[in-house]
């Protein structure tokens, strides 16, 4: 038997009083009367940005517009032609190191906290969270009011070993004499392009 095992046997062996997990189908979860609305407003509350795409726009030249000193553009999906590097076909993620702008696709949108989940559809998932700046296409009839709805959505791609995570604007901190700090993990901005039905 392992140490983890062991732990678990002697932690089970304690426990005095069970149960059973609570029943969670009558919660009643935050909704919204329009929750593409509050999408945006708590979008632009963490510090994020959205744009809504008209079908004429098109979305390289969006990317271009506010990314214009962008030199190092990565994404893998096909509708995007000025990516400089394709997290598919780099050699290892530090490959993706000075990515100015990472383009990828959310599934859907959370409005009670701006949350986009993100299933891994590139090798190199890194791109994520290496890029300076994020845009996220996410079709705007993709959003749900609260997480409750969230999870029961939530499907991952078996070709990436089942990883997913929700971004939820710029990456910040303001731990260190509270003073806020955007991109101290992650992407100094993030624009959530919504792209009509």
């Amino acid at each position: 038997m392992s140490n983890k095992e062991d732990i678990l046997k002697r932690y089970r062996a304690n426990v005095r009083e069970k149960f059973d997990m609570p029943d969670l189908s009558d919660i009643k979860a935050i909704t919204y009367p329009d929750p593409l609305v509050q999408f945006i407003k708590m979008t632009e509350s963490v510090g994020g940005h959205v744009i809504e795409l008209k079908e004429e726009q098109d979305i390289n030249a969006v990317v271009k517009e506010l990314y214009p000193d962008a030199k190092e553009i990565a994404s893998n999906l096909p509708e995007i032609t000025i990516a400089t590097r394709n997290p598919d076909t780099v050699g290892s993620a530090n490959d993706l190191n000075g990515t100015d702008v990472g383009i990828i696709r959310g599934k859907f949108g959370v409005a009670e906290n701006a949350c986009v989940w993100i299933p891994q559809q590139m090798k190199e998932k890194a791109v994520c969270f290496i890029s300076e700046n994020l845009v996220i296409l996410l079709p705007k009839s993709q959003i749900v009011n609260n997480m409750h709805e969230a999870y029961k959505r939530i499907e991952f791609d078996k070709t990436y070993d089942g990883y997913g995570t929700f971004i939820s604007g710029p990456s910040k901190t303001a731990d260190i004499a509270q003073v806020l700090v955007m991109g101290a993990q992650a992407a100094r901005s993030a624009t959530v392009l919504l792209l009509p039905e």
